[in-house]
């Protein structure tokens, strides 16, 4: 008959022997279990004392122990409380050897830490099941140290990559910030205050405005859907092809006669962005927009809504007027049309234009802030400036939701026409 494999070669389990220290104040009893133990394959440490037991356990990597509970000194249970305490990495596993057979001493030997126990005098095919016992547990707590292991080295590569990617977007963030660097534009006989609060790192709107001539300035508002990187990197691209300091690359204006830029009507710029998005640029995106030209002289306002929130106008008295009726986004439908609004200002009056990110914004009870929240808050603040009066809606939203973070981005822009 051939020999059986050792518990120590059991496939599954380490490749090398396990260590196995063996106290107990009794020499006879220490051979003979060290015997058998050795004959099995393990390898064996012996220890005359618990105290002598700790110290090896302190020093060399021991993978079980068979210790007597009744020693001079130093106890089993004392020293099996004391072994928990060495702090290893690797578990180990800790047979008492007792006389004891009491529920209240037994359940003592497992407060202190005891895998298992034996009655003394030890039997031999009982040891070797509950060595085989005890191997299973330390096979599987290798097991999962090794998993653990892998699970955080590979938490650290992320932790890399997300500081990594958290510093990119922190830069984002401030290239981003650089497209209304100007918080406060006065054009003389008006002033645009610009307001950008991003939910994330990065954002999908952008507010601006820019001078048209002596007599015009246009302002506008826009959010792309979505939300992270690729908003922002649309709002970038968008902001190039508003900017007030190149004509040539604005898609509000178009060459005229003698190649003097003429600005387009609202309407028409709107209709211009439309065929971008679908025809040229062909992202899964899309944005809405509110986008308005003021005349100085005659006060006339021209603007169209491409499904962005209703432009509002505050008059210097506190009344506060909406105008439009929402309109389509801008990159959902081709050749979409585009109804155009007109009002009228007189100095002293401002014009509002603000992202969803207000209107939208969720409250405590469930409602949104919504347009008649906003336009309440508007009349608060009325003696308010321009940036300040932003700041004051922000505040007051704040407050209204609960004091949290926004879940989407927060801008706006208000131009105010200089009271003569």
């Amino acid at each position: 008959m051939s020999a059986s494999p050792s518990l120590a070669e059991t496939p599954g389990l380490q490749t090398g022997p396990r260590h196995v220290l063996v106290v107990d104040d009794s020499r006879a009893q220490r051979h003979v279990v060290s015997m058998q133990l050795r004959r099995w394959g393990y390898l064996v440490t012996e220890a005359g004392s618990a105290e002598a037991g700790l110290e090896i356990c302190a020093r060399e990597d021991v993978d079980i122990i068979i210790s007597d509970w009744m020693m001079p000194g130093m106890s089993g249970l004392d020293f099996c409380h004391r072994f928990r305490r060495l702090g290893r990495e690797n578990y180990g596993y800790f047979v008492l050897l007792t006389a004891k057979s009491e529920t209240a001493e037994i359940a003592d030997g497992l407060e202190a830490g005891a895998d298992d126990f034996l009655t003394k005098p030890v039997a031999s095919n009982e040891l070797r099941a509950r060595l085989r016992a005890g191997e299973r547990m330390l096979a599987t707590q290798a097991e999962l140290l090794a998993k653990n292991r892998v699970i955080a080295s590979t938490l650290s590569e992320l932790q890399k990559l997300y500081d990594s990617l958290d510093r990119d977007l922190i830069e984002a963030r401030k290239l981003q910030q650089t497209l209304i660097r100007d918080r406060v534009r006065d054009y003389g006989w008006s002033r645009a205050s610009l307001l950008l609060r991003n939910s994330g790192r990065v954002g999908g709107d952008l507010v601006g405005s820019f001078r048209v001539d002596d007599d015009r300035v246009a302002v506008y508002s826009i959010d792309v859907s979505g939300h992270g990187v690729a908003s922002a990197m649309m709002t970038a691209r968008l902001a190039g092809f508003l900017t007030g300091s190149s004509p040539e690359q604005n898609l509000a204006f178009r060459k005229g006669p003698g190649g003097i830029h003429v600005l387009l009507p609202p309407e028409a710029v709107a209709e211009r962005f439309n065929q971008l998005m679908l025809d040229e640029i062909q992202a899964e995106q899309y944005f809405t927009m509110a986008f308005a030209v003021i005349h100085r002289v005659t006060g006339r306002l021209s603007l169209v809504q491409a499904g962005h929130p209703h432009p509002l106008i505050l008059r210097r008295d506190g009344r506060v007027e909406r105008l439009g009726a929402g309109g389509l986004p801008i990159g959902l439908i081709p050749e979409a049309r585009y109804d155009p609004l007109h009002g009228h200002l007189v100095p002293g009056d401002r014009l509002v234009l603000v992202s969803d990110g207000f209107t939208e914004c969720p409250l405590p009870d469930g409602r949104d802030f919504g347009e008649e929240g906003l336009v309440e808050s508007l009349r608060r603040s009325a003696h308010l400036s321009g940036s300040d009066l932003l700041e004051s809606l922000v505040w007051d939203l704040s407050h209204q939701s609960g004091g949290g973070g926004f879940p989407d981005d927060v801008s706006g822009i208000i131009l105010d026409l200089a009271e003569e």
